[in-house]
């Protein structure tokens, strides 16, 4: 399908062909009519990118810092390496559009192939000819009277509506409007709905004539005018309420907005305008300056726009899906008339110059600018070939890989350690966001890329199937790989309950000479196997203690989300036990976890006890400084000591001698040389050097750690846990 994208490195469009999206659970697949480019939020995000590095970090020194700390804990290079990784990820330009449903994704019981539904939502509702949305993103057209071109406003008009319902505007106020753009367009014609008085005003003739025409009492160029508009019209009162719709970085609009609202007025910031108030002029009237969200309660909340968790009606009147479906009825219902606002139509094919014309280019007027989709035959394609099936190689001894997932640990660590490895080809990756998989596909020489990923099971040029997906994602698509006859990579962790891990204990005891192995890449560290070789010739057990510095998460990380990535110790802890297994040479057989609370993260301490006596220690923080170092580990026992700092320094000392080993130029946390000893046990049919039975311990290890920090009590890892109370209630 044709996708409008941006570089974020450079700025520069493109209309490229991807693979179409599916509709995943609880999305609906959408073929898009039209879709309305948004002339402010994407022209400034193309002047954005199209930035040097050096005025991106002036511009954003929030995402600067953090480029700095990665590059003093984890090294320039690292730091380099992720910020390449951002740029070369391409941009999905759109976020409001119309069409019909072909296609309804589970847990969504009251859309239907067929139905004509409006789209909101950067990253969904998108300018391409297929879009997979939320449905609490999505709302039935209600009257077939409504076009496609007036639907595709839907987001846009839920936003003017939002920033109505946030200035409290009553019937009968008088209500001024400070720039008269598409925006502020949608807010008159809102307002007048509504039974309010507009005043507006704007720099440019054209729109406040066009303003007047759609309802406003009056409308003019010049502030003067606008003040005494105002006064005229609220009999020296001065506005209920004023909504600054403008774009600008100068701080003018929201002082004008003081001088001609009344006593207690609402003042309501929309468009992105400069925030200098002069105090004075609203300490005077007590005016109640407000920023306006988005379009209504639920944005920005995952639970709501992407989980489908709606806000009960008696205590959030208008969400954001909500106010969608108003906008469409104020259309149904004849009272508004949108046609007089656009200005241009465009074909997606020909969208580039839709770009040139709100840029600025053709220096041409324009208001709203539709982007318009041609044809009504379902042709949605979800495997894009990139090489010639002709030219491709089918060795047997070659590793033929289907990548499952192209995020940014995929893009960013994993495929880069694969290409170094002789003997691995990339055949096909495969991403719900299909602009991710071309991506991926494009820059490290996939033959193709896909959003099905039955088309990786399928493919008999494949044998071997990596899984860097999300974390809820990995139990089924490691058992259906077995079930595929193909080898398995699956990056931590292996599964997120017992209940799956069973499941793939069951799947795999049916294979035969499939290569099997989980991402705990730190055991294939240079300095973690000269570590792992010394103190293998210590007598008796280790003490050990692993302190992680992991830093916080924003609250709303997909890692964070039991259901997605099944928290911090499902999603990372995995990768510390199984560590402490591989210097003692024993799996764990008790645990015994304790938490504390604090800045709303979990900092966790674990004690292990192993099957030879050894006993490990792993400190869980979340709280620390990430300048700091991520990751120290101590190890005491047979009359040696190991320290290894952070993958980069190691201490080494027996007989009171003491043996120093660093890592000078890059932290090697050993993904290349665990996929060089993958690939290699795929090629010679020969042992992963971690067992199955190993990777099932850590495994299950780790889903213990939480079962003991949930029942506040010690967990055998050999037997199923139930807490004194489930108990009581199961007899």
């Amino acid at each position: 399908m044709k996708q409008v994208l941006q570089s974020a490195r450079t700025g520069v469009l493109k209309i490229a062909e991807v693979p179409a999206p599916f509709a995943a659970a609880g999305c609906v697949l959408v073929k898009v009519a039209a879709s309305l480019v948004s002339a402010g939020t994407e022209r400034a995000s193309a002047e954005f990118a199209s930035k040097s590095l050096l005025r991106k970090a002036q511009s954003r020194p929030d995402l600067f810092r953090q480029v700095v700390n990665k590059a003093r804990r984890d090294g320039p290079l690292a730091a380099a390496a992720a910020v390449r990784s951002r740029l070369d990820q391409p941009s999905a330009l759109g976020y409001s559009c119309a069409g019909t449903v072909i296609e309804v994704g589970s847990k969504v019981d009251d859309l239907f192939p067929g139905d004509r539904v409006a789209c909101a939502g950067a990253s969904f509702a998108v300018h391409a000819e297929f879009a997979s949305v939320p449905r609490m993103l999505v709302a039935r057209i209600p009257s077939a009277n409504i076009g496609f071109d007036d639907a595709a406003f839907t987001t846009l008009g839920s936003v003017a509506m939002h920033a109505v319902r946030t200035a409290e505007a009553k019937l009968g106020e008088i209500v001024a409007v400070i720039g008269l753009g598409l925006m502020g367009q949608l807010a008159v014609e809102i307002l007048c709905a509504a039974g309010c008085k507009v005043i507006g005003i704007d720099p440019v003739l054209e729109r406040a004539t066009l303003a007047a025409r759609m309802g406003a009492v009056a409308a003019t160029t010049s502030e003067e005018e606008f003040r005494d508009l105002v006064t005229t019209h609220s009999k020296n009162y001065g506005a209920d309420s004023v909504l600054i719709t403008a774009e600008t970085s100068s701080s003018a609009p929201v002082n004008l907005a003081s001088e001609v609202a009344r006593d207690r007025a609402i003042v309501v910031a929309v468009g992105s305008v400069g925030m200098e108030l002069d105090r004075k002029r609203y300490y005077e009237k007590e005016l109640d300056f407000r920023v306006s969200r988005s379009y209504g309660p639920g944005r920005y909340d995952v639970a709501f726009e992407q989980k489908g968790r709606d806000y009960p009606i008696g205590y959030v009147r208008w969400s954001e899906t909500r106010n969608m479906e108003a906008f469409l009825q104020l259309l149904a219902d004849g009272k508004m008339n949108l046609q007089p606002l656009i200005s241009h139509r465009f074909a997606i094919e020909n969208a580039l110059a839709a770009y040139d014309l709100i840029s600025g280019k053709t220096k041409q007027p324009h208001l709203a600018v539709l982007l318009n989709y041609s044809g009504n035959e379902r042709s949605e394609n979800r495997r894009l070939e990139l090489v010639a099936r002709s030219s491709r190689s089918c060795d047997n001894d070659v590793v033929r890989v289907g990548l499952l997932g192209a995020g940014n640990f995929a893009t960013g660590v994993l495929i880069p350690a694969m290409k170094q490895i002789p003997g691995v080809q990339l055949a096909g990756v495969c991403a719900g966001n299909g602009v991710r998989a071309h991506s991926a596909a494009r820059k490290f020489g996939f033959e193709f890329c896909t959003t099905d990923e039955e088309q990786i099971f399928s493919d008999n040029s494949i044998n071997t199937v990596v899984i860097a997906s999300r974390h809820h994602l990995h139990a089924a698509q490691v058992v259906r790989a077995l079930e595929s006859k193909k080898n398995v990579f699956c990056e931590k962790p292996l599964c997120l309950n017992e209940g799956e891990l069973d499941v793939i204990q069951e799947a795999y005891s049916r294979t035969t000479n499939q290569a099997f192995a989980v991402g705990f890449n730190r055991r294939f560290a240079p300095l973690a196997k000269r570590m792992g070789i010394f103190l293998s010739r210590a007598a008796g057990p280790l003490n050990m203690i692993y302190r992680v510095n992991a830093g916080s998460l924003p609250p709303d990380h997909w890692i964070s989300d039991t259901e997605l990535g099944g928290g911090r110790i499902l999603g990372e802890m995995c990768h510390f036990v199984d560590f402490l297994s591989f210097l003692c040479g024993a799996p764990p057989i008790w645990v015994s976890a304790h938490g504390i609370q604090g800045a709303g993260v979990q900092d966790i301490t674990t004690t292990l006890g192993f099957e030879n006596g050894s006993v490990g220690t792993i400190v869980y923080a979340c709280n620390g400084d990430r300048v700091f170092s991520k990751e120290r580990v101590e190890v005491i026992g047979g009359s040696c000591v190991a320290v290894l700092e952070d993958f980069r320094k190691l201490e080494l000392i027996r007989h009171g001698k003491k043996q120093t080993v660093h890592s000078w130029f890059a932290r090697d946390k050993g993904h290349r040389a665990e996929w060089r000893a993958f690939a290699e046990c795929v090629r010679a049919c020969s042992p992963f050097p971690i067992s199955f039975e190993e990777i099932v311990a850590s495994t299950r290890t780790t889903i213990r750690i939480a079962d003991s920090l949930r029942f506040g009590h010690q967990v055998n890892t050999a037997k199923p846990v139930v807490s004194s109370t489930a108990a009581g209630l199961i007899s």
